[in-house]
């Protein structure tokens, strides 16, 4: 059987979400269904949050996600934007830092870009720093 590359990426970064979580305390629920928006709910303290992983590779010093769902079938490639009220957080984890990122979806528009290495001309305004988005969003 032919190995799924994005699966298997997709997997690593749900296993270094919850790990990440339980070492920071929280209690990690897993859906039991693949159809589900998030990938699993971190819990702590009376709260709970419904937590998307996204697992992408740096580039040019940054991680970028969009909040979309993009997929293929007979009738070609779809995509459709993602509701973010089916989610409270989204993490991403980028292998070249080992690190997760967390943030609410609903903080930004289509898209986010979250830099891991200062940018080559020295930007500083407008940039959003990786490191800032390391703990899980209060509330989630």
């Amino acid at each position: 059987m032919a190995r799924h590359h994005t699966k298997d990426k997709g997997d690593l970064g749900t296993a270094k979400a919850h790990a990440d979580l339980v070492s920071r305390g929280y209690t990690v629920l897993f859906p039991v269904t693949e159809h589900a928006a998030f990938d699993l709910v971190s819990y702590r303290d009376g709260q709970f949050a419904r937590v998307q992983v996204k697992y992408r590779s740096a580039r040019t010093g940054s991680v970028s996600v969009q909040f979309r769902s993009v997929w293929a079938d007979r009738n070609g490639t779809h995509m459709k934007p993602s509701d973010k009220s089916e989610v409270d957080v989204v993490c991403i984890y980028c292998p070249e830092t080992d690190e997760c990122y967390y943030l609410r979806p609903a903080d930004f528009g289509q898209s986010v870009t979250l830099r891991v290495a200062p940018s080559k001309n020295g930007q500083q305004q407008g940039v959003l720093l990786a490191e800032m988005y390391r703990e899980l969003p209060s509330g989630g």
